[in-house]
């Protein structure tokens, strides 16, 4: 039987699915946090253990490895995800790509300037946490509005938020990694260098490239990246090229490329299992009146907020706005301010890489805590905000 891909339209309909998992597993890992259950949620999540196997040493918790090994799946996705939109998709030509480029860099230059204005006397190290676009939370939304989004704009948040994820990878390499042991760089290297070499012999056996991938992780663990970075690079490493595929068919352009059949089969695995994973362990923060209290008065609460929720609209239509009027990029056919404004609010939902660059931008659990219920609060706004916009007539 001859499975019908349609990369563009799977990925949005899984994006969606994802997105109702997302919001279900982070009330849950709320509900164990507030309930009776409460120390034994975080001593699971806290439970340490050693991994010490032929020369290899890691010491991890439950949470570590929901953050670091299983979160590089995730990172692999849109690593994936990247390159079949840079080689095949809505980025693959300038034109196409420039309208949602200069949005997207609108939509998070505007954010992190409005933290930095609130709160970056006292936390700085934040700016980026209301940068970031959770694309199954933003997919979920546009899924529920139906017929009121045109695929134009469908397609404009979709390219949107893959820059964003460009920019939250490079602010997670560039910022939030600190110093790197240049050794262990180098024999990431090496590992890159084994697997061009692989790809280049046509060597397509997955032992291979699974040992290289472990490997990566590895190195770039030790290098002190942080080592979801593998994931990325993997997926961007991948070429693009046809694949003779007896049981699958690309039905939108009739050839099917090995980046989009490992999409296919690497993405349910990310957006079903991995994502509410982390959602679960991570959204779990314990609200009581005393820190609701304390985030009511929090700059860095309230820089999270408003940079999620104000920031990242003004951003994309101001941007979008000034590059149509000068010419430099077309926005979508049938584009009003009104669902321009609507598209930069969806894209205000920051949930999974907002709370993950949360938990790198601070050490302290407190704090950690507090941004979190922030990007929550943020988010929350900021998709009502959308669906309200998107439901009002023209």
């Amino acid at each position: 039987m001859i499975r019908r891909i349609s990369p563009l339209r799977d990925f949005l309909a899984r994006e969606s699915s994802s997105g109702f998992l997302l919001v279900s597993a982070a009330l849950l890992g709320l509900i164990a946090a507030n309930s009776p259950i409460s120390d034994s949620y975080f001593r699971f999540l806290d439970l340490a253990f050693v991994i010490d196997f032929a020369g290899l040493y890691l010491e991890l918790t439950v949470l570590k490895t929901i953050n670091y090994l299983l979160m590089t799946i995730f990172f692999y996705v849109v690593g994936l995800e990247i390159k079949r939109e840079l080689t095949s998709g809505h980025l693959a030509k300038f034109r196409q790509a420039a309208a949602p480029l200069f949005a997207a860099i609108g939509g998070m230059a505007i954010p992190a300037l409005l933290y930095l204005l609130i709160a970056g006397s006292e936390a700085p190290e934040g700016w980026a946490i209301p940068v970031a676009t959770d694309i199954a939370l933003a997919v979920g939304v546009l899924a529920l509005m139906g017929s009121r989004v045109t695929q134009g704009l469908k397609a404009f948040l979709l390219a949107l938020a893959v820059i964003d994820d460009i920019g939250a990878i490079l602010i997670i390499a560039l910022v939030y990694s600190t110093g790197v042991v240049t050794s262990w760089l180098v024999a990431g290297a090496f590992a890159i260098l084994v697997l061009l070499l692989l790809q280049r012999s046509k060597i397509m056996r997955t032992p291979f490239y699974l040992a290289l991938g472990l490997l990566l992780w590895y190195c770039v663990y030790k290098a002190r990246l942080h080592p979801t970075l593998a994931g990325v690079l993997i997926g961007l490493l991948t070429p693009a090229s046809v694949v003779e595929e007896s049981t699958a068919i690309d039905i939108e352009d009739g050839s099917l490329t090995l980046v989009e059949r490992l999409q296919h089969k690497f993405h349910p695995l990310s957006s079903l299992i991995v994502v509410p994973i982390f959602a679960f362990a991570n959204a779990g923060v314990v609200l009581s009146s005393q820190g609701l209290s304390d985030a009511l008065r929090s700059p860095i609460a309230w820089g999270i907020v408003i940079g999620l929720a104000v920031g990242k609209p003004i951003g994309i239509l101001s941007t979008s706005l000034l590059v149509a009027k000068f010419g430099w990029a077309e926005l979508p056919a049938g584009t009003s301010n009104r669902s321009l404004l609507a598209t930069g609010s969806t894209a205000g939902i920051g949930f999974t890489v907002a709370i993950f660059i949360a938990k790198l931008a601070f050490t302290e659990g407190a704090t950690q805590d507090l941004a979190v219920t922030a990007v929550i609060v943020g988010s929350l706004i900021s998709g009502l905000v959308a669906a309200l916009l998107f439901r009002r007539k023209n």
